[in-house]
């Protein structure tokens, strides 16, 4: 585990440099304080273009 690095914590919805919460509760590591904060954001755009790239590829097997 990278422990400089920024990380989201899921339990306190903080954001948490070095070491913190356990590993299994925290997103990261970002490389600013500024992207750890904006985890919840990123990993729902994610989630999204994951799902829109699932969309295309049943698509495509039709």
């Amino acid at each position: 585990m990278d422990l400089n690095g920024w990380y989201f914590c899921l339990r306190h919805h903080e954001v948490e440099h070095g070491l913190g919460c356990k590993a299994a509760e925290r997103m990261g590591p970002y490389p600013d304080q500024a992207t750890a904060e904006r985890a919840l954001e990123i990993s729902k755009e994610r989630n999204e273009a994951a799902d829109a790239q699932r969309r295309k590829w049943d698509d495509d097997d039709d």
